[in-house]
């Protein structure tokens, strides 16, 4: 009893560790001779192998039924949604306020829209074709470059007195401001049914109240060789059509709610649970 409870010196401990790690006298490595670790590290080799070989055979069997231009699950969304530039985010939505007479108000707004037009340049659009047909643009083949489909031009000239191009300021230092509203991409969709969905834009709460607007492109319509849309992959270089809005006689001093809308077969906006399906809502003040 007295053995066992006897305690080991430091220098006993150290001495049975190193004879467990090897034993001269069995030959014995950490309690196995040199053939069982040599069979262990071949089952553990194999079964890794193995294994690595069955998540390798899963992944490409399932890349090899994925289809790379299109996902085979996506929302089924009624209607696209919409947004503004410039947006201005408040507490409540989106609200442009500025001061005809102070630059630093609309100054910012300004910019949005000059950066947000540069990938509608000329050279932005260099890798697209030019379209004139009204009609759907749909592509069975891959004839663009690296087996892609061919996108339509879309250049902010197109955007006539909103382009940026003959008035710098868009409009914002006269009071008459120019937006624009660009449709989100959904794949495959088809709006309009054969004829070019348009944006209308009018006063929330009271539709009979006059709201002198200047569409750009004519009668703010997106035209239809826009669409389709074949997806990122299929078409890289595609960007969206957008139509500006030039409001020309906002009340000063006072805030209007004014919501832009998409008309067009097979989009809807009255959602109430997506204020932005379909339209856009924002709120305006314009101070001087």
């Amino acid at each position: 009893m007295a053995t066992l409870n006897e305690k080991k010196t430091c220098s006993e401990r150290m001495e049975n560790f190193r004879r467990f790690v090897w034993n001269p006298e069995t030959r014995l490595f950490m309690g196995r001779t040199l053939i069982n670790w040599v069979w262990i590290s071949l089952y553990y080799l194999a079964f890794y192998v193995v294994m690595s070989g069955l998540f390798a055979l899963s992944i490409y069997s399932l890349m090899r039924t994925v289809n790379p231009y299109e996902p085979d699950y996506q929302d089924q969304l009624k209607s696209p949604g919409v947004t503004l530039r410039p947006d201005v985010y408040g507490d409540r939505g989106l609200q442009i306020y500025y001061n005809v007479s102070d630059n630093k108000t609309w100054e910012g707004l300004v910019t949005t829209l000059q950066t947000f037009l540069t990938a509608y340049t000329p050279a932005a659009q260099h890798l697209n074709v030019n379209c004139t047909s009204d009609t759907y643009f749909i592509q069975d083949t891959f004839d663009g470059p690296n087996k892609t489909k061919l996108s339509c031009k879309f250049t902010s000239d197109m955007l006539q007195n909103c382009s940026g191009i003959t008035d710098p300021t868009f409009g914002f230092p006269e009071g008459k401001p120019c937006f624009i509203i660009k449709m989100n991409r959904i794949i495959k969709f088809f709006p309009g049914n054969g004829t070019a969905p348009r944006v209308d834009c009018t006063y929330v709460g009271d539709e009979s109240r006059p709201l002198e607007v200047d569409y750009y492109p004519m009668n703010g319509t997106f035209n239809l060789h826009y669409f389709p849309y074949y997806g990122k992959k299929a078409q890289p270089s595609y960007s969206n059509p957008l139509v500006a809005v030039k409001f020309l006689n906002i009340t000063r001093n006072v805030e209007v709610k004014i919501v832009c809308k998409i008309i067009g077969a097979g989009i809807t906006f009255d959602n109430v649970h997506d204020p932005y399906e379909g339209k856009v809502e924002f709120k305006l003040k314009i101070e001087d």
